[in-house]
């Protein structure tokens, strides 16, 4: 596995008075953010708030209004595609598969950044999209034409694509879209491990309260005039703040120590 670029600063995510819009409407004016290393992030807020925007913002895919942001200590203004590629990966709402391939080879597409500009794939890369396949139950699909798989399935492909890249911070929108539960957990537990384990800087937006609630070290919330709200998910994770950002009561219930949002 190739190591994450080297830098003499610990964070893996950094902005600075940054601001995004879309539309003529402003979707985060002055962010100021910084995100260590296995730190994990959740970004929630109503439809249409600028979640994703923010997300391919982030992401290097659009540029922001104002403010900086950078990516392991290197500002993104100056730096190359492919060393985004190599700092950051992207997971993106929808996949588009416009030509033939197999799983195997879509998930290999994660080394691209990685490869000289006439390479191939190496027996090594090939084990490394081999072992992200078998984290996300995919193993024996390898063959497979990706237009084949169901939706989870091509959910789950997109993730081992993302796991091949192995960038030290990872962006996913809506990581559990068409996912069952018991894949939902898998994905959030295996992220947990990756920021555990290898130190990967995690970016999720969710739609699950509780969910983001467990599986988060801090949250970002977007609100419908513009506003945020960043801090801890003790700080940020109560039922008056999560009902106005949500324009529904919600209650906070404890269990077993847990705590749980649900509609009124």
């Amino acid at each position: 596995m190739n190591p994450a670029p080297t830098t003499t600063l610990t964070a893996a995510l950094t902005t600075h008075g940054l601001v995004v819009a879309i539309g003529g409407r402003t979707i985060v004016s002055g962010l100021d953010m910084t995100l260590a290393p296995g730190e994990r992030l959740t970004i929630l807020g109503r439809n249409g708030a600028g979640k994703t925007t923010l997300l391919h913002t982030l992401a290097g895919l659009r540029a922001p209004v104002a403010g900086n942001i950078a990516l392991c200590g290197v500002s993104l203004a100056h730096t190359s595609a492919r060393d985004v590629a190599r700092r950051r990966g992207i997971l993106l709402q929808q996949q588009m598969d416009a030509f033939p391939a197999t799983v195997l080879e879509t998930a290999l597409v994660g080394r691209h950044p990685w490869l000289d500009r006439w390479a191939w794939e190496s027996h090594a890369d090939a084990a490394l999209a081999r072992t992200a396949l078998a984290a996300v139950g995919l193993t024996g699909l390898e063959p497979r034409d990706v237009q084949t798989l169901s939706g989870g399935e091509r959910q789950r492909l997109a993730i081992a694509t993302l796991l091949t890249q192995a960038p030290p911070v990872a962006l996913l929108d809506e990581p559990l879209s068409h996912l069952d539960l018991n894949h939902q957990m898998a994905v959030l537990d295996l992220f947990a491990a990756r920021a555990r384990e290898e130190s990967t800087a995690v970016v999720m937006v969710l739609h699950d309260i509780n969910l983001a609630c467990r599986h988060a070290d801090r949250a970002l919330l977007l609100f419908d005039d513009g506003s945020h709200q960043l801090g801890s998910v003790a700080e940020t994770f109560n039922a008056a703040t999560l009902s106005r950002l949500y324009g529904h009561p919600l209650r906070c219930v404890v269990v077993d120590g847990q705590h749980y949002f649900i509609p009124e």
